[in-house]
């Protein structure tokens, strides 16, 4: 009890250290109801005695606890569950017995669907002050408003891990989503986080939305998270001057294209550091790619993937995306798989894309492409010397496409990767049968010694793992 009163306290002087802003909202609720509870009084030195002695304590403890191995800490936590008059969660066990401990670093501690209340919680503790984890799990874990504070109070405090996932908790209350608040913008370590299947309206995005001004968080997943309106509009204010994160997913968040387009065009406007931003799933549709578009021509740095897969664009949007095609200059992926963009879509963006020379990575996965759609992307490869995977799955590519195809790739020396669509079991001519297979060997073929080509040629090169990316 008295390690976890010094540490709780010590966390929430941090916080008024850090952001005085917070100072009066955090010491009137926490602190007095700690110190009441127990009767106890905590008096602080100097601020700059404290924030030493944070680190200080955090790293000798640390040291310490690199010396200890995993049987001394199944020991402790069972002992810790004793004390807590609870039974050790097996799935704990199981991970702390399977577990390779090196350097006091475990991969992971999965606690997904595991019902941790506060006693549980506090059980852990024995477990994360011991071990960093390059992630964790709470996902489904029916984390309510105490218990949950106390977990990441515990994970901030002793910097547990890179990668933390809270998804599909959505009863955590205030108190859980000011200490997660905190977790992002204290953590050193943290860089990664998992908030998805949580409507974050109202105190949840705002608290979010604070922390990420000063976060180091690098990669953000808010999958239906109920994002569109105001919530992405808070989200989008604080992204706009965050220098950190690196990666944004915003899948079936129901953004639509008009309010929530026009935010995310104003965020690839401000924001150069963010490279890769995923909508997918969404309804972004025509008018709101003409948004993104706008934003995509202030991208000088920065945004390398744009994920648009199933939103609702047709060809009308590609005469948008045709007018900045020729322009871009750091963009290499881009899906936009799963909208019925037609073989007109295709016509539309045939001259941009061999203009183009950012875009590597190509995504038209079941977008209604035909033959006709499949020779204007040979035409495409004719000119473009640096698309370098085109995926071509699930749509009606028949031999005059595959012809067309196979016969360009005889000079072009840069597409590493076309994925297309097996021989159809329902075609019966063997003849047919057999000319298909020999296009898509001779393919296969074209495409391996021009990957072999591209990994000499980029061996060595400081820009090489950008020209690594792969589709979804």
């Amino acid at each position: 009890m008295k390690l976890q009163l010094q540490r709780l306290n010590l966390n929430r002087e941090m916080t008024r250290f850090s952001d005085s802003g917070e100072q009066s909202e955090d010491s009137a609720e926490f602190p007095s109801k700690k110190q009441k509870k127990r009767g106890k009084h905590v008096s602080f030195p100097p601020d700059e005695q404290i924030v030493s002695g944070f680190a200080e304590h955090r790293n000798s403890d640390r040291t310490a606890e690199r010396c200890v191995t995993l049987t001394d800490i199944i020991a402790a936590y069972e002992q810790s569950c004793s004390k807590h008059q609870l039974q050790p969660k097996d799935s704990v066990l199981q991970q702390l017995q399977q577990g390779v401990c090196g350097g006091g670093t475990v991969e992971r501690l999965d606690l997904k669907g595991e019902r941790l209340d506060h006693s549980s919680c506090e059980a852990l503790e024995v477990v994360l002050k011991s071990l960093h984890f390059d992630f964790i799990s709470l996902q489904a874990a029916q984390l309510e408003e105490n218990g949950a504070s106390s977990l990441l109070d515990m994970i901030l405090y002793y910097e547990s891990t890179t990668h933390l996932d809270v998804s599909d908790n959505s009863s955590m209350g205030t108190s859980a989503w000011r200490a997660l608040a905190h977790l992002i913008k204290q953590s050193v370590r943290l860089s990664r986080l998992d908030v998805c299947n949580v409507p974050l309206s109202n105190y949840p995005v705002q608290s979010l939305a604070k922390a990420l001004l000063t976060s180091r968080l690098t990669v953000l997943h808010l999958h239906n998270a109920q994002l569109s309106g105001m919530p992405l509009f808070t989200l989008v204010g604080a992204l706009k001057t965050n220098r950190a994160l690196q990666e944004l997913h915003l899948t079936n968040n129901l953004l639509n294209s008009f309010q929530d387009a026009l935010q995310l065009g104003d965020l690839l406007k401000y924001n150069t550091s963010l490279q890769t931003l995923e909508l997918s799933n969404n309804a972004v549709a025509d008018d709101g790619l003409e948004e993104l578009c706008g934003g995509l021509l202030k991208q000088t740095e920065g945004l390398k993937v744009l994920l648009l897969r199933n939103n609702q664009i047709t060809e009308r949007g590609m005469k948008h995306l045709a007018k900045v095609l020729p322009g871009l200059k750091v963009l290499q992926v881009l899906d936009l798989g799963e909208n019925l963009l037609n073989n007109e879509g295709i016509q539309a963006i045939r001259e941009p894309l061999m203009m183009n020379g950012s875009v590597l990575q190509l995504g038209l996965t079941q977008t209604n492409i035909t033959c006709e759609g499949a020779v204007a992307l040979a035409e495409v490869l004719a000119e473009n010397r640096y698309i370098q995977r085109l995926d071509l799955r699930q749509n009606q590519v028949k031999l005059g496409g595959l012809m067309a195809l196979s016969l360009v790739l005889r000079i072009n020396h840069s597409l590493a990767h076309l994925d297309v669509d097996p021989v159809p079991p329902q075609e019966q001519d063997e003849l047919l049968t057999e000319t298909h297979t020999r296009l898509q060997v001779q393919i296969a073929q074209c495409c391996s010694a021009n990957a072999s080509r591209l990994q000499t040629e980029n061996s060595g090169s400081s820009i090489g793992p950008n020209r690594t990316l792969t589709l979804p």
